[in-house]
């Protein structure tokens, strides 16, 4: 994207939607390169990441939440949570910020063909399998059955509902949400995410399991994947919000002897076990 992987390239931001509206608001915020040429050439694989700058006022890592079957524009879904964030939910459309990116690996679309797809998301998790799920569905027809499990504290804190309202109305897509606590008028699963992966007791034949949640999530949803016999390397996760410089320069991604901006941020259960004292 530039020769300088400092130098952000300009864009703007076209739209921005509210995704969830609990404690720590989400925004998903539609992005478009100033220069068209930029736009069109900007290539990536679901799961890797791109570095937005808020331009004096800092820089922050996010997957990136859209899919590469979609050209015209990015989209990044970001967490209010510290300074930059919050400021970044403070923007408009037509406010400009800077760009650059792809960084890290990515899931493997190409080797999957074939599989079933399962996705176990929790919170603001949800925004890298959002990615690929997309993916997945603009190629529907290189893969076998697609699953989502997907789960927040709150209806409140449930992103692109209305996504998963139009996806439930399809019959090649499987979609089971669930929150934590019980509300009125939720019909769905009540309890925790990995509780809910459990008593789905998805078959593990043939399939790749994908998860990214809070780390409690993560570490009970793969304890109860390999309860249900999938195997290490059927496991995939996503740990991009450990990236800060992009490069492999500033040294605060390491997990072990592992930088998660350049071995990662998509990494298999069986590239990690061995590093969880690390995490």
């Amino acid at each position: 994207m530039t020769v300088n992987p400092y130098s952000p390239i300009s864009a703007t931001i076209l739209e921005i939607r509210e995704e969830a509206i609990g404690e720590r608001p989400i925004k998903t915020f539609k992005l478009v390169f100033d220069d068209q040429e930029e736009m069109k050439n900007f290539d990536f694989i679901p799961g890797q990441c791109i570095m937005v700058s808020l331009y004096g006022s800092g820089e922050c890592f996010f997957a990136i939440s859209s899919s590469p079957t979609q050209k015209d524009y990015l989209e990044v879904s970001v967490l209010r949570l510290g300074k930059v964030t919050s400021e970044f939910h403070q923007y408009a459309p037509g406010d400009s910020v800077g760009l650059r990116g792809p960084y890290g690996n990515h899931f493997d679309v190409k080797g999957w063909e074939g599989k079933n797809l399962l996705f176990i998301g929790g919170g603001i998790g949800q925004a890298p399998l959002r990615s690929i799920i997309n993916y997945a569905i603009d190629n529907r027809d290189k893969y076998n059955d697609l699953t989502i499990i997907y789960g927040a504290r709150s209806t409140s804190d449930l992103c692109y509902k209305d996504e998963f309202i139009e996806l439930k109305k399809r019959d090649d897509v499987n979609v089971h949400l669930s929150i934590d606590v019980e509300e009125e008028g939720w019909e769905e699963f009540v309890g925790f995410v990995p509780d809910n992966l459990k008593q789905l007791d998805p078959s593990p034949e043939n399939t790749i399991a994908i998860t990214c949640g809070p780390p409690i999530m993560i570490k009970y949803v793969i304890q109860n994947l390999i309860e249900l016999g999938f195997k290490d390397e059927q496991i995939f996760t996503t740990l991009e919000m450990r990236m800060k410089c992009g490069v492999g320069v500033c040294g605060r991604c390491n997990i072990g002897n592992l930088y998660v901006c350049k071995d990662g941020p998509v990494f298999s259960y069986e590239q990690l076990k061995n590093l969880e004292g690390d995490m």
